[in-house]
């Protein structure tokens, strides 16, 4: 790359959010611990929620499905952000957009983000990275930032910017970690897009029983203008010569991390970029994440050719948008008490509520003790159907359940603003070694509270020695300290918890 500049970009308006710091962790022994729900789901790392769950791979659940569900977003100010740093490749000059008339959109485009999406101006992250996506000669980008900070919105709009709604066939390709994620960038893109006429659809795992659904190897080719989907079903739709490459404007890859990473989506995603090149296309590569940890970094700027990055400093980086605690409780037992007579009873004045588990099978375990109780709880996890998981996901979108039990198939990017408890039943660990945390999921289920600027509060549950280690490490790693709740008995110290992170 030549001539690299290091521009510390002005703030037009403030925008959120949080990522990662590093830190160097002691070498501790493991502990000699007994072993809880999490721990004996699944003794093969591969049958986790991990991948494979990911892109839809279903199995037989372990309760049934009619046990695991029941029966406009607000403008919201933008809390105060550190500042985001762009790195320009080459002498193309790029001015940041105080508003949106100011990147050359259509009015099409501009009716979409004014009427649908209720925006009145870019956030801080938009208003440096859309000039980098929307000026020629349509260069690369990485970009990392908050959650919350408006990435989605920075891809989209580049997508349909792109596109020329003339051209019936495939021009713009969006590659999501997910079913669930492919499925609201879709929603998000069909809104915003509503006066362009641009076509977009879905390609992420259908249930073959479903007989609303056309498979694949019986359907005409792809003309739809824009594909979002999963990286399994899009290389099969490429394999079958069903999607075409060849107008193929740009390329985006919604957490990037994941889908580079050598445990997640990595050989399916050089397969696609290569088939894209192969094509003869003339595509613009975007990549967006949260976090990038040094590995994939390398891995990124070795792949990816002639690119402008956007990053937050590496110093900057916090989960302080969210307050976050810590709860010493004697066993597993206690700790449902404490999400049955605490959390849930306090978190149903506060908004909705998500519960992060290790496993399924954890996932189930708690399911069926909360609803003996008398909660009405919702479950998803990867061994769920899609259909199933499309239902349970719209139920708590809409509002109609507040209380959502998950496995990480969605810590990321899951987008519900309603959200401002999170709990995390288990620790997010390697699957590797169950004694270092996963620090990049932690991150991302911390994003799923206080979304958009709003209050929220992450509840850790410990209650081992293995425990309080990771979260030594996660507190140190981040540089940041948990507050612990005095007593798991007291419902007090919980409200106390609850008014400081200013959500009572």
């Amino acid at each position: 790359m030549a001539d690299l500049t290091e521009v510390t970009a002005a703030a037009t308006t403030p925008s959120p959010d949080n990522s990662s710091a590093t830190s160097t962790a002691p070498q501790i022994k493991p502990p000699e611990i007994k072993r809880f729900w999490g721990d004996e789901a699944e003794e093969n790392p591969d049958e986790l929620d991990g991948a494979a769950a990911a892109d839809g791979e279903s199995s037989t659940s372990e309760l049934p499905v009619d046990q695991l569900s029941i029966k406009d977003r607000k403008d919201l100010d933008e809390p105060e952000d550190s500042n985001i740093q762009a790195v320009t490749s080459g002498e193309t000059p790029y001015t940041s957009a105080k508003k949106f008339e100011d990147l050359n959109l259509t009015e099409e485009l501009l009716k979409g983000l004014y009427v649908e999406m209720r925006f009145e101006r870019p956030s801080k992250i938009q208003a440096i990275t859309l000039p980098m996506i929307l000026t020629p000669p349509y260069k690369n980008l990485i970009a990392q930032a908050h959650n919350g900070s408006g990435k989605t919105t920075c891809f989209v709009l580049g997508m349909l910017s792109r596109v020329d709604p003339k051209l019936q066939a495939p021009q713009a390709l969006c590659i999501c970690p997910t079913r669930e994620l492919a499925i609201q960038n879709l929603e998000v893109l069909k809104k915003m897009g509503k006066y362009t006429g641009i076509s977009a659809e879905r390609a992420v795992p259908e249930n073959i029983d479903n007989p609303a659904i056309t498979p694949i190897t019986r359907r005409p080719p792809v003309t739809t203008q824009v594909i979002i989907g999963t990286p399994g079903t899009i290389k099969k739709w490429i394999s079958l010569k069903k999607l075409s490459l060849v107008y193929m404007k740009i390329l985006v890859f919604d957490e990037a991390d994941h889908m580079l990473a050598e445990d997640g989506f990595k050989d399916d995603s050089l397969r696609i970029m290569n088939d894209i090149k192969r094509s003869g296309a003339k595509c613009q590569v975007l990549l967006f994440s949260a976090t990038f940890n040094d590995r994939v970094k390398n891995f990124v700027t070795r792949t990816i050719q002639d690119y402008n990055q956007l990053f937050v400093k590496k110093e900057e980086l916090s989960l302080e948008a969210v307050k976050q605690y810590k709860v010493i409780c004697p066993d597993e037992l206690a700790k449902v008490r404490v999400i049955r007579d605490k959390i849930l009873e306090l978190g149903q004045k506060v908004g909705q509520t998500i519960i992060f588990v290790r496993t399924r099978n954890s996932a189930g375990y708690l399911h069926k003790a909360l609803v003996a109780l008398g909660y009405e709880v919702t479950t998803i996890q990867g061994a769920l159907n899609n259909d199933d998981r499309d239902k349970i996901v719209k139920e708590f979108k809409e509002g109609l359940t507040k209380v959502l039990i998950s496995t990480d198939v969605l810590a990321r990017g899951f987008d519900q603003s309603q959200v401002n408890l999170v709990v995390n039943y288990d620790l997010p660990v390697k699957h590797d070694n169950w004694t270092e945390p996963d620090y990049e999921v932690y991150m991302h289920r911390v994003g799923r509270a206080g979304r958009f600027g709003r209050k929220g509060a992450v509840f850790n549950l410990l209650c081992d020695q293995r425990d309080t280690l990771v979260m030594e490490k996660i507190e140190q790693y981040f540089g940041t300290k948990a507050n612990e709740v005095r007593s798991y008995e007291s419902e007090e110290d919980f409200e106390a918890a609850l008014k400081d992170a200013g959500l009572l």
